[in-house]
């Protein structure tokens, strides 16, 4: 275990790098990454609780040839544990969902080495959350620890870069007024307008593509079979049979690999299964396709989907409008429906700004990204608003939205 010390007003902090969470005591990093669970007994996401991020260790989804090497950050000042970040060595970009390949690619052109680099992020994840974990009354002193503390555990390791990625919008303003670079990207989210039921809000769509959702709606639902949504208790250990059959079969098209061990499932039954709407779509007492998705305080966050029998537009039903009808029903705000997808416009779930930060060690290479990430930015603020203006909703909505 390294350690850096900041100096800051009042106190010197020690920021700590950590190979494995077992280095760290649950409460001490849950009291960082989701604080507002004590109250509430559910966390803002689940996805930087101890819980989760141990899972994705223990069953060797991250780790020692996974080109995700744990190198978690914990900030102490007085013997307390004031903040916490998942940081990871990385020897490729994979899994990671906002995309270096070309900075990658130029870098190496040019004669330089990009990998390994440095990553705060949640594995495989592309949900927007905090990456800088801070106990309450910490915020300004603990982000400030967690940057300087990763820039110079950077410098010291001789990589080519530090990157932040799905942060909040708060935290990428901070990361630039301390010196990382922005950079703005884009999801597709629906957003629950206070609707009553599903038919509530295809009421808030055109003629069209009411029509359109209805059609699909009958045709999923005719693929021979029914549809469960699974939470808690519900899901059974045997459900993960199926639904790795079904995330092996979208890895294998998609990475090549899966991403997620076997192993990960079965942990996640005893750790996270209150965290999980499973969706299944079941035909003769068998499933036959699947999608997974994660509970936050306020929103639901689909992650994976996969199937063993191909049913028109049941793909569309499992992941989108189930989710729809999940997040309506416990009164969620959103649905984030996981990275790229223009087909999703279509279905009610509409272009938002995603963030990161950036920081380069080579000056010259900075520049240039810097410059990228400045064109980068104006072109996606343009799609982001063409798009909206060709989203489904009726154009009283439209002009509410905008």
């Amino acid at each position: 275990m390294t350690d850096h010390t900041t100096d800051q007003p009042g106190a010197a902090i020690a920021v700590n790098v950590l190979t494995s969470l077992d280095q760290i005591a649950e409460a001490d990093w849950d009291a960082c990454a989701c604080p507002e669970a004590f109250e509430t007994g559910r966390p803002n996401d689940p996805f930087t609780t101890w819980r989760f991020l141990h899972a994705l260790e223990s069953s060797g989804s991250v780790g020692r040839g996974t080109g995700w090497e744990p190198r978690y950050l914990a900030a102490e000042m007085d013997d307390v544990v004031i903040a916490v970040a998942p940081l990871y060595a990385k020897s490729h970009s994979q899994g990671e969902y906002i995309f270096d390949y070309s900075w990658a690619h130029a870098y190496e052109g040019a004669g330089g080495q990009y990998y390994p680099k440095l990553q705060i992020a949640v594995p495989f994840t592309p949900a927007t959350g905090r990456r800088f974990l801070v106990r309450p009354g910490h915020e300004v002193t603990g982000i400030s620890a967690l940057l300087q503390g990763a820039v110079q555990f950077a410098s010291e390791n001789d990589v080519s870069s530090l990157h932040v990625t799905f942060c909040t919008e708060a935290e990428a303003i901070a990361g630039a007024e301390m010196g990382l670079m922005r950079r703005i990207t884009q999801q597709f989210h629906w957003e629950n307008n206070g609707y009553a039921d599903f038919d509530g809000f295809l009421d808030s769509l055109n003629a069209r593509k009411r029509k359109t959702i209805r059609k699909e709606r009958r045709t999923a639902q005719a693929f021979g079979g029914d549809i469960r949504v699974l939470t808690g208790d519900q899901i059974e250990p045997e459900h993960w049979d199926a639904f790795w059959r079904f995330y092996q079969d979208t890895g294998a098209r998609k990475w090549g690999t899966p991403y997620l061990t076997r192993a990960f499932f079965d942990i996640a039954h005893d750790t996270l299964r209150n965290d999980i709407a499973l969706v299944l779509a079941e035909r003769d007492g068998v499933p036959v396709a699947g999608a997974l998705n994660f509970i936050g305080r306020d929103a639901l966050y689909g992650r994976y989907w996969g199937c063993i029998e191909d049913h028109p537009c049941l793909h569309f039903e499992a992941c989108y409008y189930q989710a729809i009808d999940f997040a309506i029903a416990r009164g969620l705000s959103r649905v984030e429906a996981g990275a790229q997808g223009e087909h999703k416009l279509a279905r009610g779930y509409l272009p938002t700004q995603t963030h990161s930060l950036h920081w380069i060690a080579d000056r010259g290479f900075a520049r240039a990204v810097a410059r990228y990430l400045e064109e980068e930015r104006r072109a996606v603020d343009e799609d982001i608003e063409i798009l909206t203006a060709y989203g489904p909703f009726r154009k009283d909505r439209r002009e509410e939205q905008q």
